[in-house]
């Protein structure tokens, strides 16, 4: 089979002005030569595309791939996940993770949640922020934390992101909004224990392969699992497999979440305990970090002893499954 690579070099949009943390969810090259490597030794040819713009130019040439592994994030609009798989359905042509609907609603944190508690899910209670006008209509007790209705890998989150009272949500929601030119999330701020469930397989067949604890080091930014905490895990963060108790009830409700959304293949629900233990959803992650180094779901993986080609495999078996012609 032959396979292609869809991906976003974060050195490609550095060398053209981006910044460091606006480039913070795109791949280093070892990422996509770990999942090259790991393709290649289960017997696939691979050729490498690159971002939605390489794409557009080589359909439009006439190139077609028997599957598309596909990692990319996207750069513009709140659609920018589902940009990609939305071109390969219009070709026909099949590839790995979620399609364009899931990825987008996704990305918007605040719609997410509506979906996931509509069908029993707890995640905690929340608001969103679109104009500055919204932040007096807020209306949830304090502590809050607040962030980005759509970024991943820690952007806008800082150890100022748990808010204590009208003045600070003013102040960061007024901050948030400038900066990332989007809505803000704001949501009851939960105190307990955070983990992260790694999920590999569609509907039915869907298998938590780890639930795997995030413990902030005492020299850690505080309050949160922040952008400078996720980019220096290895100084920051501890990470470890959770006791059989929490990890089922994690199990459960991130299972619930995944088989609600009908996300595909692989990816990671983050969860979060409230003041009395109770295990809540955070978001989803259908189209999880793949770096076979420092990735949560690969260090999960390596956590249960599973190597990365294995989790390879498996993310392939479950997208070859779809294949029906």
């Amino acid at each position: 089979m032959t396979i292609g690579l869809t991906y976003d070099l974060r050195q490609d949009y550095l060398d053209a002005g981006y910044g460091e943390e606006q480039t913070a969810e795109f791949d280093r090259p070892d990422t996509i030569e770990g999942i090259e490597n790991a393709l290649q030794d289960l017997g696939h040819q691979t050729q490498r595309i690159g971002n939605v713009r390489n794409l557009v130019q080589r359909l439009a040439a006439g190139e077609r791939w028997d599957m598309v592994f596909n990692i990319c994030e996207g750069m513009f609009g709140m659609g920018r996940e589902a940009q990609v798989p939305a071109l390969l359905d219009a070709y026909e042509i099949p590839y790995t993770f979620s399609g364009p609907l899931i990825l987008a609603l996704a990305l918007d944190k605040g719609l997410t949640k509506r979906v996931v508690r509509s069908f029993g899910v707890p995640t905690p209670d929340f608001a969103v922020v679109a104009a500055p006008e919204d932040i007096t209509a807020v209306d949830l007790p304090f502590p809050l934390f607040v962030k980005p209705l759509a970024e991943g890998t820690g952007k806008g989150i800082d150890a100022r992101s748990r808010v204590d009272s009208p003045q600070q949500l003013a102040v960061m929601c007024g901050e948030l909004l400038e900066k990332f030119s989007q809505p803000v999330l704001v949501e009851t701020y939960l105190p307990g224990r955070e983990f992260t469930v790694g999920i590999v397989g569609s509907g039915a067949a869907a298998e938590a392969i780890g639930v795997m604890e995030v413990k902030l080091k005492p020299e850690a930014e505080a309050n949160a699992y922040s952008y400078v905490n996720k980019e220096n895990w290895q100084e920051f963060v501890q990470y470890a497999l959770a006791a059989e108790a929490e990890a089922r009830a994690c199990r459960e409700v991130a299972l619930s979440a995944w088989r609600g959304l009908d996300c595909l293949d692989g990816g990671r629900v983050d969860v979060k305990m409230d003041g009395h233990g109770v295990v809540n959803f955070i978001e989803v992650n259908p189209l999880a970090g793949l770096n076979p180094t420092h990735s949560d779901l690969p260090i999960m993986c390596r956590l249960q002893g599973i190597p990365f080609r294995t989790l390879i495999e498996r993310i392939m078996a479950s997208a070859c499954g779809r294949i029906t012609r």
